[in-house]
Formats: structure tokens, sequence, C-alpha cells
């Protein structure tokens, strides 16, 4: 499926979406620019985006991928893709493969994680298929162990391992322990989390010929951001034409962000999807423009929406909903996320507020910590995997909540990691 004009996909969603027909019910026709249209509000958006009587897709379910998306509540999130649409999807992702450094007849062990509706696995084996040039592919998947991992690397040679960064550390360690290291691995890719500069020194050593790059910028809920960009920043992206309008827009004002080198909400326009439009949806990311002049961003942490710490993320949203249930004497008056990096693993730090006078008691923090494992599973996970802290949770007053020091507002979340 060819990518759409802006304004023929926002006449088609109005047509045969009900939600954006209301969100665009009082806007004219033929809008071409996209500042002519509404943010989407996240919130308004998954309570329209439903398993039953579904108010954002364009048509039945009838041809399609389904991948659940980030959420840290009991209903679960979910993004669908139609079956050219997701032939489109990876075939462009393939293609910023070379960026990353993809060669031919590259021998590409896949450690993404598969399963129980997540897509890292899937999309990537797909890509590497549709990818322009020609390659092994050795799908082990994240679940693998360790040694298991490497033997794959060892027999069949393998150039490139593509996983999270964390699954990246793990892997070192575990050959490091062994005194060992895999000379032979040119090139290590990560997507679906940041890297980070503490994470160099210990790849450097397990695998001493191989440069870190970045697979890619995606997400199951918003599709493609960003693709690669060859140097020693793997944080710079450049959006992906013609398939994908970036937006980097003012976390204050919502006015579009021009000037290099200043961050803001990073907002996607996928104009090769219809069967689930995404239209000024904000993806969770901070960015900014570089100061390249072809169109590049790097990418500065998480926004507002949802922290991601390791591979698992929290929205803001749905903690306030979990703390709701668990405060029921109102203690909590405030909420923050922040993410930490500490003795190179990440962790999330639950930052409550609550008046000065009162003092809440312990059981209340277990009871939201407790609730927040229990909607998302997947950390205790990672715990367990020694790639994350355990949850921690923070009482304060207000005035320790950081604020935005030009409007006074409430920053939702925190990124105090340092990411290259």
């Amino acid at each position: 499926m060819p990518a759409s004009s802006l304004r023929e996909l926002v006449s088609f969603a109005r047509e045969h979406s009900p939600y954006y027909q209301e969100l665009y019910a009082g806007l004219p026709q033929g809008v071409d620019e996209p500042t002519a249209l509404p943010v989407v509000d996240h919130a308004a958006f998954w309570a329209a985006n439903t398993l039953r009587d579904n108010r954002v897709l364009t048509g039945p379910l009838t041809d399609a991928s389904v991948f659940k998306t980030g959420g840290t509540t009991g209903a679960p999130k979910f993004s669908c893709y139609a079956r050219e649409e997701w032939r489109e999807f990876v075939t462009a992702y393939g293609r910023g493969m070379t960026a990353a450094g993809l060669r031919p007849d590259h021998r590409v062990v896949n450690a993404f994680y598969a399963g129980e509706l997540y897509s890292s696995f899937l999309f990537t084996h797909m890509s590497l298929e549709h990818a322009p040039v020609t390659n092994v592919r050795l799908p082990v998947s994240g679940s693998a162990s360790p040694a298991y991992t490497a033997a794959v690397v060892e027999d069949f040679d393998a150039q490139v391992l593509a996983t999270l960064p964390t699954k990246l550390c793990q892997l070192a360690d575990h050959l490091l322990a062994q005194g060992r290291t895999l000379p032979g691995v040119e090139l290590l890719l990560f997507a679906g989390e940041a890297f980070f500069d503490d994470q160099r020194p210990l790849l450097a050593k397990a695998f001493p010929n191989a440069r870190v790059q970045s697979l890619g910028c995606a997400s199951v809920d918003a599709g493609l951001l960003g693709e690669p960009v060859p140097g020693d920043d793997p944080s710079l992206h450049r959006p992906y034409h013609p398939e994908t309008l970036v937006e980097i827009l003012d976390e204050d004002t919502g006015e579009p962000i021009t000037e290099p080198g200043r961050a803001g909400r990073l907002v996607v326009t996928a104009l090769t999807r219809r069967l689930m439009p995404v239209i000024r949806y904000p993806v969770g990311d901070r960015a900014a423009w570089s100061e390249r002049a072809d169109g590049t961003f790097r990418l500065a942490g998480r926004s507002g929406e949802g922290a991601r710490v390791s591979g698992v993320t929290l929205y803001t949203a749905d903690v306030r909903q979990i703390i709701a249930a668990c405060d029921t004497e109102g203690l909590v008056t405030g909420v923050q996320l922040v993410a930490r990096r500490r003795d190179g693993r990440d962790l999330l730090a639950l930052r409550l507020a609550t008046a000065r006078h009162e003092h809440p008691p312990a059981v209340l923090g277990e009871a939201i910590a407790a609730g927040i494992r229990a909607a998302r599973p997947e950390y205790d996970q990672f715990v367990a995997a020694g790639q994350l802290h355990p949850l921690e949770v923070e009482w304060s007053s207000h005035r320790d909540l950081v604020v935005n020091s030009r409007s006074g507002k409430l920053i939702g979340v925190v990124d105090e990691r340092v990411a290259s």
C-alpha cells in the first residue's frame, strides 16, 4: 500500500473511523497541514480503540496482524495492521537495516522476544526477509539461554546480533564469566530500549570487534518512527520517507519545534496505515532535531506519556489508575515516574507526593507497588533476570516534584539517565 498524502489519509479516516470523525468534526475539509489537526489524546484514543465495539478502526478485522502494545492495566491494548500495511512496515524497516550496517550475506542472530502477541521477534525476522540485501536469518529468540545463543553465534559464524541492549549485556556477562569472547561478531543491533554509555565497556570486552548501532526506531502502536543513521551516535535517526511524517512539538504550547537541539514531544503520522489510522500520535518519546541539514533527530528520553525502563513500559495514566484503586483515603496528591540508572541497570522510582502533614502508612506504598507489578508482570521477570532493579516508592512533598521551569507544570516522567 503506497503512502497516502496527509489530505487523503485524513479524508479517509474521517469517512470510515468514528473516532476520527468525531475528533475532526469541527475542521474544514481538505486539510493539508498537520498543524491544522489536533494531537491525539492517548486516553481518548485507547478508550475508543477497544476489542469490542471499536471506534478507531476504519473497517472490519478480517485480514490483519494484531499485536499487543504497552500498557499497565488489566485491559491490554492492541495494534492492528492490514496485510499490505504490515508488508510495507517490514519492507521499510528492512531497508533501514542497511543504514544500520547490514551487509550482503550477513548471518544474523535474532534474539528479540516472541509470543504472547508481542511483535519484536516476528517483526525483526520479517524485516530481514524483506531487506534489500541477502542475509542468513537465525531465529534464536530472547527466551533462549545465553549459552545457547553463544553456541549459535559460534556454530554459524554469525556476524550480527540483534536484540535488546539488556539482552546483549546478559550475553556479554555470560561470556566473560567463562573467560570467552566472540571476536567474529561485527555488529550489535539494538532496539526496544535506549542504549547507554555505561554498557559500552562490557560489550567491548565480550565483542571486541563489534560496532553498536540502532536497528531503527519503531513502536507497535505508532509504527515506523526513524531509521538509523550511520555513525557513533546511536540515538540519531531520520524519518522513514515517504512512510512517516515526524513532528517535534513544544511540550507546553504544542507548537512545532524547528530549531536544532531543543527537545520536545515526538509525534508521528503513519502515511501507510489505514485500518488503524495513526495521525499526530504522541509516541511517548522526547526528541530534538539535530544540527544536520537532512532532517535527522536525536531521541532524548521518554516524554510524559510513559516511562520505559529496560524492556518494560509503564504509562502514567495507567499508574494513576492503580494508585487511585489503592489509595482509598486520597493521600496521594502528586505522581511522578522517575527513570534512573544504577550499577549498569535501569531502575524505576515511583515518586508520590502527599500533604506535608500526612504520613502515609508503609502498607499503602507496598500495595501500590504490588498493584503495578501485578498489572505489569514483565517488570518482575526483568528483575529476576538481573536486567532491572526492583520498583521503588519514594514519598515526598509537592515541592520535591520536578516541574517545567517555564510553565510550572508537573513533568509526569523524569528521565535521570544519560543516554549515549
